[in-house]
C-alpha cells in the first residue's frame, strides 16, 4: 500500500521541524502584531517624532543583525543551541509588554532593543536546530517550512492587531500585553525540542572558528551582500503603495496577502531546492526582486502594486528558504549554527545600508529611484549567483 499523499509531501521532516516552525508562527504572530501599533504608540501616545520613529527602529534592526553572527558562534563553541535559543526567546517574549508599560519613548526603546536582541540570540541556534533536524537531502524541506510558519505568522500578527482594536476596540497598551502570549507559546515549543548531540570539532577548529569556513561560503556571502544592498526595507513598499491614496487598512491588507503568499510558497520552494540544484532556486528569487522593484519603479496603478507585493510574497517565500539553506550546506555541522548566523547578519546589515542610501534617494532624488537602485543590485546579485561555482554539502 503506498504513502497518503500527505505523509509523502512532508516526507523526511521530523517531530522538531514541526516544533521548530510552530515555534516561528507564535513568534512571529507577536511580533507582527506590533507592527501596525509601534510607530502609532510612539507618535500619539509617547509624543515622540518621526525622527525617534527612524531612531528606534534602526537601532533596534542594527542591534538584532550584529548579535546573530556571534550568537551563532556561541551555540557552536557550547554546543547547546536550544538553550542559547530559548534564552531569546524569553527575552523577546518579555520585551512585549515592557513597551506597552512605557511612559517615554526611551522606556520604549530599551525595551525594543531587548526584543531585537532577544530576536539576534535565538535566529541562528534555532536555525541550526531546523538544519539538524533532518537529513541533509531533506534541508531545503525544513528551513521551507520554517518559513511557512514565520510568514504565516507575518501574515496573521497585522489581522490580529486590527482586529482588536478596530473589533474588540482595545487599547494600543492592551495590544503590547496580548503580544507576550503568543511569544511564551513559542517559548513552550522550543523547550519540546529534543536536542540531538553534536559533533566534536577539533581543536584547531574551535580556535579558528569563523576562520575554518569554506572558500565557498566567503563568496556566496560576498553575493548575498551585493544583493543585499538593493533590498531596503520593506517600509518603502508600504509607502510606495500608500501614496497611491490607498488608506492604510488597505495597505496593511496587501502587506498581510504579501505575507500570505510568502507562507505558500516557501515550502515548495525549499522542498524544489532538495530536488533541483539550489543555486538555480534562489536565483529565481532574485530575477523576481528585480522585476518587481522595477514595477514598482515604473508604476503607480494600485491594482498592478497589489499584483507586485504577491510576485515579492514569492521572492520572500523563497529567499527565506532557500538562502539559509545553502548557508547551512557551505559550512560543516560544527560550524553550522556560526555559518548561517553570519549568512543573516551579512543579509541585515547590508539591508540596513540598503534602507539608509533608500532614504536619502526617497526624499533627494525621486521615489521611484529607490526601486531602480534595487533592481539594479538585484540584477548584479543575480549575475554573481549565477558565476557562484556550485558546491556540494560538505557533510
Amino acid at each position: 500500500m503506498s504513502e497518503p499523499s500527505g505523509k509523502r509531501y512532508f516526507a523526511g521532516l521530523t517531530r522538531n521541524t514541526f516544533l521548530l516552525a510552530i515555534a516561528s508562527l507564535f513568534t512571529d504572530i507577536s511580533t507582527e502584531m506590533l507592527y501596525p501599533v509601534l510607530p502609532v504608540f510612539l507618535t500619539e501616545t509617547l509624543r515622540a517624532s518621526g525622527s525617534i520613529v527612524g531612531l528606534v527602529d534602526g537601532f533596534a534592526v542594527a542591534a538584532q543583525n550584529i548579535v546573530q553572527g556571534f550568537s551563532g558562534t556561541l551555540s557552536d563553541r557550547w554546543k547547546r543551541p536550544k538553550a542559547i535559543a530559548v534564552v531569546g526567546y524569553v527575552l523577546a517574549a518579555a520585551a512585549k509588554p515592557l513597551m506597552g508599560l512605557s511612559t517615554v519613548w526611551q522606556g520604549l526603546f530599551g525595551a525594543r532593543l531587548v526584543d531585537r536582541v532577544g530576536t539576534g540570540i535565538r535566529s541562528a541556534p534555532r536555525d541550526a536546530l531546523v538544519a539538524g533536524s533532518v537529513e541533509a537531502k531533506d534541508r531545503g524541506r525544513a528551513f521551507g517550512l520554517e518559513g511557512l510558519g514565520d510568514n504565516t505568522g507575518a501574515f496573521l500578527g497585522p489581522l490580529v492587531a486590527l482586529f482588536l482594536l478596530a473589533t474588540i476596540g482595545v487599547g494600543l497598551r492592551t495590544v503590547f500585553y496580548l503580544a507576550a502570549i503568543p511569544g511564551l507559546l513559542a517559548v513552550g515549543m522550543i523547550l519540546l525540542v529534543r536536542e540531538a548531540p553534536l559533533p566534536v570539532e577539533s581543536s584547531r577548529s574551535r580556535a579558528e572558528g569563523a576562520r575554518s569556513f569554506p572558500a565557498h561560503y566567503w563568496r556566496y556571502l560576498v553575493v548575498i551582500a551585493l544583493f543585499g544592498l538593493g533590498n531596503s526595507s520593506n517600509a518603502f513598499l508600504i509607502l510606495r503603495t500608500h501614496e497611491t491614496g490607498t488608506p492604510l487598512r488597505n495597505t496593511i491588507l496587501i502587506y498581510a496577502a504579501f505575507n500570505l503568499m510568502a507562507a505558500l510558497v516557501s515550502y515548495p520552494a525549499g522542498s524544489l531546492s532538495d530536488r533541483w540544484n539550489r543555486k538555480h532556486v534562489l536565483l529565481i528569487a532574485f530575477v523576481l526582486f528585480a522585476a518587481v522593484y522595477a514595477g514598482f519603479g515604473v508604476t503607480k496603478n494600485i491594482v498592478l502594486l497589489g499584483a507586485l507585493f504577491l510576485f515579492y510574497g514569492m521572492y520572500q517565500g523563497i529567499f527565506r528558504a532557500v538562502g539559509k539553506a545553502i548557508a547551512a550546506d557551505a559550512v560543516p555541522v560544527s560550524l553550522r549554527a556560526s555559518g548561517i548566523g553570519w549568512y543573516s547578519t551579512t543579509v541585515g546589515l547590508s539591508q540596513l545600508a540598503a534602507s539608509l542610501v533608500a532614504g536619502v534617494l526617497w526624499d533627494r532624488v525621486g521615489h521611484a529611484a529607490v526601486f531602480f537602485y534595487g533592481s539594479g543590485f538585484a540584477v548584479a546579485g543575480s549575475v554573481g549567483l549565477a558565476l557562484l561555482d556550485p558546491r556540494p554539502s560538505v557533510e
